[in-house]
């Protein structure tokens, strides 16, 4: 996987920068996104990683995706097809939506929890997390019965583990060192 960030890392990059200096982070984001969806359709994912010549299958692609993408947007996939890089489109997108969160501070945080949080409780996590990490927070709840109770919570490099399970797990590692 972080290989194929490394290599979508810098068309992200470009695309991005490219954006940002044409107010045109939304109508990239969408051309983008449509771009990936259809690298990952079964017939042009195999086109992709067939013999077909970079010319012609930039040019199928182009042509799929129509008025979707804009002259820029067509430069962009003629470029990635001459680099064999139409594959990682999707990591491209995930990229440049990192980019874009960056810019509008903007953090996603995954808030595991053994059962289901109220409103008010993710609320406060929300706020509490904003406060620390001094950006808009987005929460993406999940459960996980595992945990036996308590919040598991990651955003970015940031990890509060705040479970029975982790407490459980740290003072297994105390008692064996």
């Amino acid at each position: 996987m972080s290989e194929l960030t490394t290599i979508a890392r810098p068309y992200a990059k470009a695309a991005f920068e490219f954006a940002v200096e044409h107010k045109a982070v939304d109508q990239w984001l969408g051309m983008l996104g449509f771009a990936a969806q259809v690298a990952e359709n079964e017939t042009i994912h195999n086109l992709v990683n067939g013999s077909v010549a970079a010319e012609e299958l930039a040019s199928i692609f182009v042509g799929i995706c129509g008025e979707q993408l804009d002259e820029h947007g067509q430069n962009l996939i003629r470029v990635m097809a001459e680099n064999g890089r139409l594959g990682v489109l999707p990591a491209v997108v995930a990229e440049f939506v990192a980019f874009k969160a960056e810019l509008d501070k903007e953090v996603q945080a995954d808030v595991i929890s053994a059962i289901e949080l109220t409103d008010q409780q993710k609320a406060n996590i929300q706020a509490s997390l904003e406060q620390r990490l001094a950006r808009k927070v987005k929460l993406n709840c999940s459960m996980d019965a595992s945990l036996m109770a308590g919040v598991l919570i990651k955003a970015g490099d940031l990890v509060i583990d705040g479970t029975v399970r982790g407490k459980l797990d740290r003072m297994a590692d105390a008692l064996q060192s």
